[in-house]
């Protein structure tokens, strides 16, 4: 008791001091309490406020690391679990009626007050969760406080901070909500640009374990996605001097992959995606408009390139307009411009301005404003690579082409083992499809996911049905073959005779003996 009654003693007193002295005194005599605190203490105390400056409006980046890394690092994988937790479950996530929201859409917080321990080089850190109500104000005034051992902290801090910062930058990719990009019909107002994008949540399911590619291809164009986005991708960019962004062509006939495989990418990188279309975008101005209003992290997407616009012809036309006028001028200058891949088309000719031209596009993809973002890539698809123009395709604007096949062997069976089950990999009916392909039969991966698709509910009929396509399709082949080469020795022939007489292996090998006397014909006249 008496213990008790001294200190009742001490805080009136200090209570009496605290309002007799003056503010300044009693600020002197807290800095003194504290500094001699600091010196005693065997620890160093560094402060994360949530918000920068006096007036509490700049968010602090550093904040959001540390409550991101807190959240996925330490709090769900702490043993023992600190002692109090804060859950939360924004509106949007909540879910439709009924339905539970999943344990991934619940954020998870330290409560106030309360600490989580970390363990980095061999030192114990400990963080601490401090929120402050603001006087006469429902605010609060929040911050982390970090305590490491003042003997390691000049040497620990930058390197547990480099390593907080890419845990909370892996985490953040990894929840963040993706969204799906696209561009409207741009009009000018005021003499400017309305070029904008619109975007939905991003859903595809495509990932490259649903993918029925190629083993090689697959694992090809798995590498070279980690070694762009993965941890030493933006020093090596950095390093060599070139922008981080990387152009990819994916060109084949229709139906095989070509977006699904777009939407494998982003969901393996967790990217957003810009779809393009070229023929919304009026001028060059709008489209390095739209480019700056892209995101790091994000593919740019521009399907069917060789349809969107006509840039080689516009080139080719203007080259010919080009060569008439020196021919009428009869003037011995150089003004036309000679490099196939720098096409005037800025807007100072009256033949381009206003659209998009060849020289706009090449900008937008490997120019100067194409290094105004991060960590994007930009895709161009096509079903014909001869109608592209030369200039897209160079190293730097379209790095990896991909080319999109019939569907093998082997994506045709991971198909049938996707659609209707793997019960039937070994079926006999499985392998004549395996031959049929190899005899040269071509469907592509939508025209065997539609056979399969029909038939879902009966592996054996599926497969057969599938067999017999394939069946029909060497046969289609077999015939058109036959048709070219009964109609080239028809052609050259003397005696002109047509395809039916020249049936089975009998009719081959007169198509064949024919061939080579005429061969020996040729050669015997170009000797004479």
């Amino acid at each position: 008791m008496e213990f008790l009654s001294q200190m009742w003693s001490l805080l009136g007193l200090l209570t009496i001091l605290q309002n007799v002295l003056p503010t300044q005194l009693l600020s002197l005599l807290h800095s003194l309490w504290q500094s001699l605190q600091d010196s005693l203490t065997p620890y160093s105390y560094f402060d994360v406020p949530e918000f920068l400056g006096s007036a509490a409006v700049e968010p602090n980046a550093l904040y959001r690391h540390v409550q991101l890394y807190l959240h996925r690092s330490l709090l769900l994988s702490s043993s023992p679990p600190p002692p109090r937790l804060t859950l939360s479950l924004p509106r949007s996530l909540s879910g439709v009626s009924g339905v539970p929201p999943s344990a991934s859409s619940v954020s998870v917080s330290l409560s106030p007050n309360h600490s989580v321990p970390d363990a980095f080089g061999g030192h114990r850190a400990v963080w601490t969760h401090h929120a402050d109500t603001l006087q006469d104000s429902l605010e609060e005034r929040r911050s982390f406080s970090l305590r490491l051992p003042k003997r390691h902290a000049a040497s620990l801090l930058p390197a547990y901070l480099a390593h907080l910062a890419a845990a909370a930058d892996a985490l953040e990719r990894a929840s963040r909500a993706r969204r799906l990009h696209t561009n409207g019909a741009s009009c000018p107002r005021g003499g400017g640009s309305s070029a904008s994008w619109s975007s939905v949540p991003f859903c595809h399911p495509s990932t490259f374990e649903t993918l029925a590619l190629d083993q090689e291809l697959k694992a090809r164009l798995l590498a070279d996605l980690t070694a762009f986005a993965g941890d030493g991708g933006r020093e090596f960019y950095r390093r060599t001097g070139r922008p981080w962004k990387r152009g990819y062509l994916l060109h084949g006939p229709p139906g095989s992959g070509k977006s699904s495989l777009i939407a494998a990418m982003a969901n393996h990188l967790r990217y957003d995606v810009f779809d393009l279309e070229l023929t919304r975008v009026t001028t060059n101005a709008d489209l390095r408009a739209l480019l700056i209003q892209t995101t790091n992290r994000s593919l740019i997407v521009i399907e069917d390139i060789d349809c969107s616009l006509h840039l080689t012809g516009d080139r080719s036309s203007k080259r010919r307009r080009q060569r008439n006028n020196k021919r009428r001028r009869s003037l011995d200058d150089d003004s036309s411009d000679d490099d196939s891949d720098d096409d005037d088309g800025r807007g100072g000719s009256d033949g381009h301005r206003g659209k998009v031209t060849l020289s706009g596009l090449l900008n937008f993809t490997d120019g100067l404003w194409s290094c105004c973002g991060e960590e994007r890539i930009i895709v161009f698809t096509t079903n014909h690579v001869d109608g592209i123009d030369p200039a897209l395709l160079r190293p730097g604007r379209m790095d990896v082409h991909v080319r999109l096949g019939p569907c093998g062997a082997y994506a045709m069976r991971e198909l049938v083992d996707r659609y209707v089950g793997a019960g039937v990999g070994e079926h006999e009916t499985l392998d004549a499809a395996e031959k049929c392909i190899a005899d040269g039969a071509e469907m592509t991966a939508a025209e065997v996911g539609e056979v399969l698709l029909r038939n879902r509910d009966e592996p054996e009929t599926a497969v057969s049905e599938l067999a017999a396509e394939l069946k029909a399709r060497v046969k289609a082949a077999d015939e058109l073959q036959w048709e070219d080469s009964a109609a080239e020795l028809s052609d050259e022939s003397p005696t002109k005779k047509g395809r039916k007489g020249f049936a089975g292996w009998e009719g081959k090998v007169r198509i064949l003996g024919r061939l080579r006397s005429l061969t020996k014909s040729e050669s015997g006249r170009r000797g004479v």
